[in-house]
């Protein structure tokens, strides 16, 4: 897929991040990136490269996403984090624990796009947005780069519309575990995409609110 790190985009196109080392720690662009830890884990950029190019993370990372044809959501059909996202272990790194477990679409925007530089922790560092407000969505025409206060009053903004994934009754989490349930069971059984396709609407339909009436 291509990666839109030409000037001008803002972001650290792979081929010219120093894979064997940036210089001292603190010069490194480094981002919060982990899932499951109550503080931040930083990453640096010459890592997120590493993961990016290694040919083995990459196999593991699509044998965990359902794409389809045009612009539907491309889902996770693997482990979900407590809020919905994809749960993406890129790496088993010594520490903390679970340090190399990233959010699945952080991973899947910066191999269309680049390293996303992330030097600072305030509210206006960038974060990767879900357009289609699917958590668990990997679609990269999905995601695009804003704010978390760019990002909380999206959420605030669309919550209450019915039709909405988030409004579903289960939660992001339930809903993101219930679609990628409903993939695994289709291929489990060989069926096409379009049969697949016709469960994961079936299955995001079960949690709308105005199902219940």
């Amino acid at each position: 897929m291509p990666r839109e790190d030409g000037p001008g985009s803002g972001l650290f196109p792979l081929s010219t991040v120093d894979r064997a080392g940036l210089g001292p720690a603190e010069d490194r662009p480094e981002q919060l990136a982990l899932i499951g830890e109550p503080s931040p884990v930083r990453i640096p950029a010459a890592e997120w490269a590493l993961w990016l190019a290694d040919e083995s993370v990459l196999a593991r990372y699509w044998a965990k996403v359902h794409r389809t044809a045009g612009a539907e959501c491309w889902f996770w059909c693997a482990g979900i984090s407590s809020t919905g996202h994809a749960s993406f272990r890129a790496a088993s790194l010594p520490g903390r624990t679970r340090r190399g477990t990233v959010p699945g679409h952080l991973y899947g925007y910066q191999l269309a796009h680049g390293v996303i530089p992330r030097l600072g922790w305030g509210n206006d560092s960038p974060t990767v947005c879900h357009t289609c407000d699917n958590h668990s969505c990997q679609q990269p025409k999905h995601l695009r780069l804003g704010t978390p206060a760019e990002n909380r009053a999206e959420w605030l903004a669309r919550r209450r519309n019915p039709g909405s994934p988030l409004a579903d009754l289960r939660g992001p989490a339930g809903r993101s575990r219930a679609i990628g349930s409903a993939i695994r069971d289709g291929l489990a059984l060989g069926e096409s995409d379009a049969q697949i396709t016709h469960r994961v609407r079936a299955v995001a339909a079960a949690g709308r609110p105005l199902s219940l009436w």
